[in-house]
């Protein structure tokens, strides 16, 4: 007959290790049915085609096409404001030289009308300071300190300003776009190449089909943005050299326009004035000529 005490310790063990024994069964049994599903999704994911790379790298080169179209559009816009913009000047500062100096003084070239062109404007600032100070200011400020002289070089000096400046505008955004546009256009390769690495690298084929296309294309980014740099190099320059030749144009008619004022003692009449007796109210009277014939002499032979 068997001992109690053994056959309780036994059947106390088998109670203990049959719950465990159910677990492991029941969790081999889960693995075993989501394996399949498990191998499924990750051949899945690994057969997905990589889009993301592809999708990221074609928006930023079209973006960077489209950015150097506009930059093209600005520089053939700006070249061609700028180019009628000089032929507008060089025809209206010949018209208005010929007239000047054609005039015959200095009083004459101040009552030329309708001018036109940065020659002209200058010279109008020049006479309505001279017009300005003549017979002495009245307005007693910074502005109008000094001598007439003084007060002239300083109002031609302003204007010359100001006509360098409008000469000068839109010459700084052809500058910008023809040093930044060939770095754009490499910026925009750049990405598109390394895109084409990735998605070639994940397809596993390396061959000349596979290669050439993507990058080619990236590549176009490059040859658009040397294209847009080029005209704005060359307008740049040509308008600089442009603005010299109107500038000592222009520098050289305000010296003259000087020395002429100094030659007049930096006094013109305005226009429409009278001379000096008439304009303060003098009349003048014009006297009989004297008769000198017999009938008037007096009596005692003296000729009046």
């Amino acid at each position: 007959m068997a001992d109690p005490t053994t056959a309780a310790a036994e059947i106390s063990q088998a109670a203990t290790q049959t719950p465990i024994a159910g677990a492991v069964t029941g969790a081999q049994s889960v693995a075993t049915d989501l394996a399949p599903a498990a191998a499924n999704v990750a051949s899945s994911v690994a057969s997905a085609p990589a889009v993301g790379p592809e999708i990221t790298s074609g928006l930023i080169v079209d973006g960077t096409l489209d950015v150097l179209i506009a930059f093209s559009v600005v520089t053939w816009a700006l070249i061609l404001i700028k180019g009628i913009q000089h032929l507008r000047i060089g025809y209206h500062n010949r018209a208005y030289s010929k007239k000047f100096w054609s005039a015959k003084d200095f009083q004459a070239a101040s009552a030329l009308q309708d001018n036109q062109g940065p020659a002209a404007r200058i010279a109008e600032v020049g006479f309505a300071t001279l017009l300005e100070t003549d017979g002495g200011t009245t307005t007693h400020d910074l502005e109008h300190t000094g001598e007439r002289q003084e007060l002239l070089d300083r109002r031609l000096r302003q204007q010359l300003q100001k006509e360098r400046g409008s000469l000068e505008s839109g010459l700084a955004i052809l500058a910008t776009i023809g040093s930044i546009s060939p770095f754009v256009g490499l910026f925009g390769t750049v990405w598109g190449i390394m895109g084409a690495l990735t998605n070639i690298s994940k397809s596993g084929s390396a061959n000349l089909e596979v290669v050439a296309g993507p990058i080619g294309e990236a590549l176009v980014a490059t040859a658009i943005g040397i294209a847009v740099a080029v005209p704005a190099v060359i307008g740049y320059n040509f308008f600089i050299r442009r603005n010299k030749v109107v500038w000592a144009f222009l520098d050289d008619f305000a010296v003259e326009f000087g020395h002429l004022a100094l030659k007049t003692s930096f006094l013109i009449k305005r226009a429409g004035s009278t001379s000096a007796p008439s304009s303060r109210g003098e009349t003048l009277v014009k006297k009989p000529a004297l008769k000198s014939n017999h009938e008037d002499l007096e009596t005692n032979g003296v000729q009046v």
